[in-house]
C-alpha cells in the first residue's frame, strides 16, 4: 500500500504560516513536519533543503500577490484603467487567506506580505527579491495611470502614493473622526483616481 505525502504547497503553505505567525528563524523543518503531523523525512522528497523551501515561499508569494492579482485585474469585466485601478485597490485590501478558506488559522495576505517585509529588513536576498516584487508592482501601476495622467512625475506620485497607502495603512493606528478607516482609504484612493 503507498504512503500518502504532504503536497509540496502544503509544505510551502505551513512555512509561510510559520513565517508569518514568528518570522523566519521558525520555518523550520522539524517544526513544520510537528504542524503538519507527518515525519520530516517527507520534506525531502520534495526539497533539497530549507533553503529551497525558503525560495518556494518567496516564489508562492510573489505568484499570488503579483501574478495572480495582475491576472484577475485585467481579465475581470474589462474597463479602462480608471476601472481596473480600483479592483487593484480592491484586492489589494482583500484580508482573504490564500486558497485556504477551510482554515480559520491560516495567516491573511497581508499577514504574509509584512512578515517578508520584515524579513527583508535583515536578509539582503530577500530584500532584493521584495524590491523585484516591488518594482513588479510599481511599473503595472505606471501603465494604468499613465493611460489617464501624462505627466510622468504625477504619475509616479500617484503610485507610490497608492503603494503607501497599501503597506502603510497596516501601521498607522489613527482615528479618522466621523469617518471608518475604510471609508478614508476609499477616499484616498479616488482622490488617486481623479
Amino acid at each position: 500500500m503507498a504512503t500518502a505525502r504532504t503536497p509540496r504547497v502544503g509544505w510551502i503553505n505551513a512555512g509561510l504560516r510559520a513565517l508569518a505567525t514568528a518570522g523566519p528563524d521558525a520555518v523550520r523543518i522539524e517544526s513544520l513536519a510537528q504542524a503538519l503531523g507527518v515525519s520530516k523525512g517527507g520534506f525531502y522528497w520534495h526539497f533539497d533543503g530549507r533553503p529551497a523551501l525558503l525560495k518556494e515561499m518567496l516564489d508562492q508569494w510573489e505568484r499570488v500577490m503579483v501574478d495572480e492579482v495582475i491576472e484577475r485585474v485585467e481579465k475581470d469585466r474589462g474597463g479602462d484603467a480608471r476601472a481596473k485601478l480600483r479592483r487593484l485597490f480592491a484586492l489589494a485590501s482583500d484580508r482573504s487567506r490564500p486558497g485556504n478558506a477551510e482554515d480559520p488559522d491560516a495567516p491573511s495576505l497581508m499577514e504574509i506580505e509584512l512578515a517578508i517585509r520584515d524579513w527583508a529588513r535583515r536578509d539582503r536576498a530577500v530584500a532584493a527579491r521584495l524590491a523585484h516584487v516591488d518594482n513588479r508592482r510599481m511599473e503595472y501601476m505606471r501603465k494604468l495611470f499613465r493611460d489617464f495622467c501624462r505627466d510622468d512625475d504625477e504619475v509616479e506620485v500617484r503610485c507610490l502614493l497608492a503603494f503607501s497607502v497599501f503597506v502603510g495603512n497596516h501601521f498607522i493606528a489613527a482615528d479618522h473622526g466621523a469617518h471608518s478607516r475604510a471609508e478614508v482609504v476609499q477616499l484616498t484612493l479616488e482622490h488617486l483616481l481623479a
